[in-house]
């Protein structure tokens, strides 16, 4: 029984959800292989042959890689996956993208966003916004399953060796185009990989109330910033910055949550936080029964009392 990871990766280094997706693959039992495909991503096969548990990277090089185009990489793996029992993919948007075109071309039913392993066929996975665990099992001869990164500690990553096995690349598949991208660029923490973050909710009032009040707490934590989808969708903050089901799935050490009343889409996107900070004024504020400290009081009282106090 043999699992493979298909690694995330800028072409020179490993991110972050590939570290937490092997620690998933090691609990399936078994060896666990890493997929490379990149355009010279040397670099990031030799860094992925570090992390601890993985006993072979396999590393497919070529240009129909450089963009990470789903139908490629799908292909990629498809090139490869006889003999794999497991086949896992980290649950942000590139591993979404890439797992169902997968498990479609192998007959199998995906399992997705996986918070637990149980035993090799038997996966725990949040249902209804994480308002319920769902435990399924699968009978197929090859799992294709998504994993929910805060769900799992990271692997180690230095102190493997294992070894780089080159395969020769698969063609361009010609069904899409790299366009163009738009990367945003920012001096905080990543969200998705901070390990505190300061987010707000509509009450928050404004865009420039926002800046205003929660900045300076950022600033002082060195935290990443984040946001309720109503203070997304009111214009308060940038749609990067949604923490919820249809945002970012974060479990830092610290959430401040300032100004969010907790409905349940933005609670399934942080109620694995380590620590959660609730400030609101309203004492019946959904929030206050998932976090470990409430503040019953007016925000802008409360938050820059408290920048004043660090």
């Amino acid at each position: 029984m043999t699992s493979l990871v298909i690694a995330e990766h800028d072409h020179n280094t490993i991110k972050g959800t590939t570290l937490n997706t092997v620690t998933a693959a090691v609990a399936c039992g078994g060896d666990v292989h890493v997929l490379v495909a990149g355009a010279n991503a040397g670099a990031a096969a030799q860094a992925a042959a570090q992390i601890a548990g993985v006993s072979k990277v396999i590393h497919a090089d070529g240009e129909p890689f450089a963009h990470g185009l789903a139908e490629n990489v799908a292909a990629q793996v498809l090139a490869i996956a006889s003999g794999y029992s497991h086949i896992l993919f980290p649950a942000t948007a590139g591993g979404k993208n890439v797992a169902p075109r997968v498990a479609a071309l192998l007959d199998v039913a995906q399992i997705s966003d996986i918070t637990r392993v149980d035993s090799p066929d038997t996966f725990e996975r949040p249902i209804y916004a994480g308002n319920a665990m769902a435990t399924v099992q699968s009978g197929d001869a090859t799992k294709v399953i998504t994993v929910r990164t805060t769900g799992f500690d990271p692997a180690a990553a230095s102190g493997g060796s294992a070894a780089v096995e080159t395969v020769t690349a698969v063609a361009d598949s010609g069904k899409s185009q790299f366009v163009g991208s738009e990367i945003a660029t920012s001096d905080r923490p990543e969200l998705t990989a901070a390990k505190i973050i300061v987010s707000g909710g509509r009450a928050m009032g404004s865009s420039e109330k926002f800046n205003e009040v929660l900045t300076p707490l950022a600033d002082k934590l060195g935290a990443a910033l984040g946001a309720s989808r109503a203070a997304v969708d009111a214009g308060y903050a940038p749609n990067d910055w949604q923490v919820g089901q249809t945002g970012k799935i974060v479990a830092p050490q610290l959430y401040i949550a300032a100004g969010i009343s907790g409905a349940i889409q933005h609670l399934a996107g942080m109620k694995d936080s380590k620590v959660i900070v609730a400030i609101n004024k309203d004492p019946e504020a959904p929030i206050f029964s998932v976090a470990d400290y409430g503040l019953e009081a007016d925000l802008f009282v409360a938050v820059p009392e408290l920048v004043s106090a660090l």
